[in-house]
C-alpha cells in the first residue's frame, strides 16, 4: 500500500501546529516584541495573543532574569542555547516558576529568535504531592492509635471530673469543669485525626464544579465573609468532575475559610473562584501504567498577606499551621481528599496574593438520551 505524503504546510497551518505544543513558545523580533506566541504561551504570561504581541519580553521577566541574558547571548554568537532550571518568577509571573529554556535564532531574520519555555515546577509539585500523601498516610497510623490509647482512658477522666463536681466546693468546681473540657478538646482533635484512618472508597459520581462553588460561597458569604467581596470567574462549558459532592464542597469551605481570615483585615479584601479547563496535564501516579489527565483546574484566590516562606514546602503537612489555636489539620485534610479523587493541589503564594489550585480529572463522558419535555417520550 503507497504511504500518502502530506503536503507542505501553508504559514496558517504551521502556526495550527504551533498551537497543538503543550510548551510555551515565543516568537521575538529583532526589537525583543513578542511578534507571535502560541495558545500555551497565552496561559504561561497570563494574557492574550493581542496583548502580548504589543509587549515585549521584558515586560514580563525582572530586569535582571537570566532569561535575557540567554537572548543576548544568541544575538551575540548566532547559536542556540538551551538553559536549565532557570528562575522566572515574578509579580507578573507569579512565584516559583521554574523553566527549562531553549532559545533559537531564526535563519534569514538577523536578531529574531524563538524562545520555548518548558516548565518543571509542575513536575516537581506532583512529586510533592506523592509527599503530602505519605505524610498523611503516617497521621493515618497515629489516629488509629490514638483512638485506642486516649480516648478511652479520656472518658474514664471526664466521668470522674464529673462525678467531683457534684461534691466538691465551688472553688474546685472550675477545676473540674476544666478537666471535662479539655478532655473533650483533646477528644474532638483526635476524632478529626481519625478522618485520615478511613480508608473505604469514596462515592463519586459526576459532579458540577459550579453548583459545588456557589453553594461555598452562599454559606461563606452569610457567615464568616460576610463583609468581603467574592468574584467569580468560571468556565461555563467545564465539563463535569468526577467526585464525591459533599466532600468537595468540605474542601473549598476550608480554603474559602483560610482565604477570608488571610485578607479579612485589608482594606478591600477579595476573594475569587475560578475554573478553567486546561488540556495537557497529565500525572503519573505510582503502581499505574499509564498516565492520568487532569484538565480541570479549580482555584481559590485571596488578596491577604500571603503565606510565610518558611512553610509554604510543608503547608499540607498535617500540624502545620500559622494559626495560635489551630490543629494543623485542614489543608492536610484537603489534600487528602484531593488526593483521593485522584487530583493535586498546590498553593502560590506572595505577599499580596495566594492562590490554591486543585487540578482535578473530568467525568467520563456519559450517554445522554433526549427526553420530550411533556409526555418523556424518547426521541429517536
Amino acid at each position: 500500500m503507497a504511504r500518502k505524503k502530506l503536503s507542505a504546510p501553508d504559514p496558517a497551518s504551521a502556526l495550527k501546529v504551533l498551537d497543538t505544543l503543550r510548551d510555551p513558545v515565543v516568537l521575538l523580533d529583532p526589537d525583543d516584541y513578542i511578534a507571535f506566541s502560541n495558545l500555551e504561551a497565552e496561559y504561561f504570561f497570563s494574557s492574550s495573543q493581542g496583548q502580548l504581541a504589543k509587549s515585549k519580553i521584558q515586560d514580563f521577566v525582572p530586569f535582571s532574569s537570566p532569561l535575557l541574558a540567554l537572548i543576548q547571548q544568541v544575538r551575540e554568537h548566532e547559536s542556540p542555547v538551551n538553559e536549565y532550571r532557570v528562575d522566572l518568577s515574578s509579580p507578573r509571573l507569579g512565584a516559583d516558576r521554574i523553566v527549562d529554556v531553549h532559545v533559537t535564532p531564526v535563519a534569514d531574520e538577523p536578531g529574531a529568535m524563538v524562545i520555548v519555555f518548558r516548565e518543571r515546577s509542575m513536575a516537581e509539585k506532583f512529586d510533592r504531592q506523592m509527599t503530602h500523601r505519605g505524610a498523611a498516610r503516617s497521621v493515618t497510623g497515629l489516629a488509629s492509635m490514638l483512638g485506642h490509647e486516649i480516648k478511652n482512658p479520656l472518658s474514664g477522666i471526664r466521668g470522674a471530673a464529673q462525678l467531683l463536681e457534684a461534691v466538691v466546693s465551688d472553688e474546685d468546681r472550675a477545676l473540674t469543669a476544666l478537666i471535662r473540657e479539655e478532655s473533650d478538646r483533646i477528644v474532638s482533635l483526635v476524632d478529626r485525626m481519625e478522618v485520615f484512618s478511613d480508608e473505604r472508597p469514596i462515592e463519586r459520581e459526576p459532579v458540577n464544579i459550579h453548583v459545588v462553588l456557589d453553594r461555598v460561597h452562599q454559606i461563606a458569604a452569610s457567615g464568616f465573609a460576610r463583609d468581603i467581596e467574592f468574584v467569580k470567574q468560571y468556565d461555563p462549558s467545564l465539563p463535569m468532575v468526577l467526585g464525591n459532592k459533599d466532600q468537595l464542597i468540605q474542601v473549598f469551605l476550608n480554603l474559602v475559610k483560610n482565604a477570608s481570615e488571610a485578607c479579612e483585615h485589608r482594606d478591600h479584601a477579595q476573594i475569587r473562584l475560578k475554573t478553567a479547563f486546561r488540556p495537557g496535564v497529565r500525572l503519573s501516579i505510582p503502581g499505574a501504567n499509564e498516565r492520568v489527565a487532569l484538565p480541570l483546574e479549580f482555584c481559590v484566590e485571596d488578596n491577604g498577606s500571603g503565606v510565610p516562606e518558611d512553610i509554604q514546602m510543608h503547608m499540607f503537612d498535617p500540624f502545620i499551621t500559622t494559626k495560635p489555636n489551630g490543629s494543623g489539620l485542614g489543608l492536610a485534610l484537603v489534600a487528602k481528599i484531593v488526593g483521593d479523587h485522584g487530583g493535586v493541589i498546590e498553593c502560590d503564594s506572595q505577599s499580596s496574593k495566594t492562590v490554591f489550585r486543585i487540578l482535578m480529572p473530568a467525568a467520563p463522558a456519559m450517554p445522554t438520551e433526549i427526553v420530550q419535555p411533556l409526555t418523556g417520550e424518547k426521541q429517536q
